[in-house]
């Protein structure tokens, strides 16, 4: 139960934030409209790092069903505790989308831009094409992955005060470098759990939730996770050879 809430309040904090500064920028009548990507990618970043210090100590915060697979892979968590993680972080993501919709609600009213809308809850692609799509979401993911494993080595020695700042720079980085093909979901719960939020929630001059592309945001960041994990598995002894 430690870890299930631990992972839930991690990934809330997380998705309060990071849905946040999107919401922040692309709604109407916003202190921070049409702030930018710079502002997005860094709102998200700095999201991380809260989210990893409130929680890390608890679960490690994960806060990302690609990262609880990498971990499991490389046998830091045993299998029965993966549905867990999992649904901690489902559970979060969609309690902290709708703390975002009470946040921006008054703005949410006065959005007449069904895209926009949905932006503020999950990610969609800049060109639609499934297979390019889901080849980003690895990409990213793997990267999110390798590097996270790369900050927490032990010869670091950065894991306990730094490490999760180090995480939040990670995202940020990829945020600039590889989020704009799809908008850098690299996390299944980050995308699927505010989703179904925006799917449930009362709000005005809403469209679909675009369900056809919300696979891809699930299975690229899992496949990913799973490259990320191996990659540095099998690269770390190549590396440190002598």
């Amino acid at each position: 139960m430690n870890i299930f809430l631990s992972e839930m309040v991690g990934t809330m904090l997380l998705i309060l934030l990071g849905d946040g500064v999107v919401a922040n920028v692309v709604l109407k009548q916003t202190k921070g409209g049409s702030s930018g990507w710079i502002v997005i990618t860094a709102g998200w970043g700095f999201a991380v790092t809260v989210a990893v210090y409130a929680v890390g100590w608890i679960s490690g915060a994960h806060l990302n069903p690609a990262v609880t697979l990498a971990v499991w892979l490389q046998g830091g968590i045993p299998s029965g505790m993966v549905l867990v993680y999992m649904l901690g972080q489902l559970v979060g993501a969609f309690l902290g989308a709708i703390l975002v919709w009470l946040t921006y609600k008054r703005h949410y009213d006065v959005s007449d831009d069904p895209g926009l809308i949905l932006a503020t809850f999950c990610t969609g692609p800049a060109i639609r094409d499934y297979k390019w799509n889901l080849v980003t979401e690895i990409i990213g993911t793997a990267m999110l992955v390798f590097g996270v494993l790369a900050i927490f080595n032990s010869h670091n020695g950065i894991a306990g005060g730094f490490g999760p700042y180090a995480v939040g720079v990670l995202v940020w980085s990829i945020g600039l470098s590889l989020g704009g093909p799809t908008g850098y979901a690299i996390n299944p719960a980050r995308d699927l759990g505010p989703r179904i939020a925006h799917a449930l929630l009362p709000i005005k001059n809403k469209g679909g939730s675009d369900w056809s592309y919300a696979w891809v945001p699930i299975v690229g960041p899992l496949i990913g996770g799973a490259v990320g994990s191996l990659l540095y598995k099998f690269l770390l002894p190549l590396l440190s050879t002598p």
